[in-house]
């Protein structure tokens, strides 16, 4: 895809911008109170984890809220019982979205997904036909002046990895989901430093996106789903060429 990593380079300064408002540290406990609760709350035996823990750190998130947050997800800390929620749709102009969730009240997070797809004129979808055009994959981001991309394949074909492609500054490592942890691990053994790294969503196929007017009401309308509190992540196949990508993101 044009501009993938542009975009999650995008995307990242977002989560700084918001970080400095204390934003991004609620989606972030989440996250780590879930690794906490499916890998246990060690972040040296859970490679998940300590990722997390790593990136809360690069937000400057708190240590007693990471302390708190991974507590909560073993079961030391009384916390409200969370559920992944998953909602489907299209943005204006039909670009497919995902939107996924941790919430403690349904009713609450589908009216605010509605209230944003309703005013930005996008349609919500039944689940199932949307999710069906992507693939849930290991995605990390080595930045490409922090390593050799001999040494970069060498390490991350060898744990387990399918590829990795330098797109812009970046190399994108993608691999199977059960691969990801092994594949986190080698880098951070052969000291190679992650950018960012997640399971995330891959569409098969992407859709072209021309015009600069539609490709901001898109990015505006993603900005806003993202800026719940209850969503996690937000998943498309816009595909958006790097200059004005760039451009629009200021």
């Amino acid at each position: 895809m044009a501009g993938h990593s542009k975009w999650a380079n995008i995307k990242h300064r977002k989560a700084a911008s918001d970080a400095v408002k204390g934003k991004v540290f609620s989606k972030l406990a989440k996250e780590i109170m879930v690794a906490a609760r499916i890998g246990g709350g060690d972040p040296a035996a859970n490679i998940t984890l300590r990722s997390l823990v790593q990136k809360a750190r690069g937000f400057n998130m708190p240590a007693d809220n990471i302390d708190r947050a991974i507590k909560k997800g073993t079961g030391e800390l009384a916390s409200d019982a969370m559920e992944e929620i998953v909602y489907e749709g299209f943005a204006p102009g039909g670009v497919s979205v995902i939107v996924a969730c941790y919430s403690d009240n349904r009713n609450r997070t589908a009216a605010e997904v509605r209230n944003v797809f309703n005013k930005s004129g996008g349609n919500l979808a039944q689940n199932g036909s949307v999710s069906r055009s992507f693939t849930r994959k290991g995605q990390l981001f080595v930045a490409a002046d922090q390593v050799e991309e001999d040494q970069l394949l060498e390490v991350v074909l060898e744990a387990g990895a399918e590829d990795a492609v330098l797109d812009g500054d970046a190399y994108e490592i993608l691999t199977e989901p059960a691969a990801y942890p092994q594949v986190l691990q080698a880098l951070e053994t052969a000291g190679i430093p992650v950018r960012d790294s997640e399971v995330t969503l891959i569409p098969d196929s992407y859709m072209a996106i021309t015009d600069k007017g539609q490709a901001e009401q898109i990015i505006r309308f993603i900005g806003q789903l993202e800026d719940l509190d209850d969503v996690q992540n937000v998943y498309s196949n816009m595909d958006v060429d790097d200059a004005m990508l760039e451009e629009i993101a200021g």
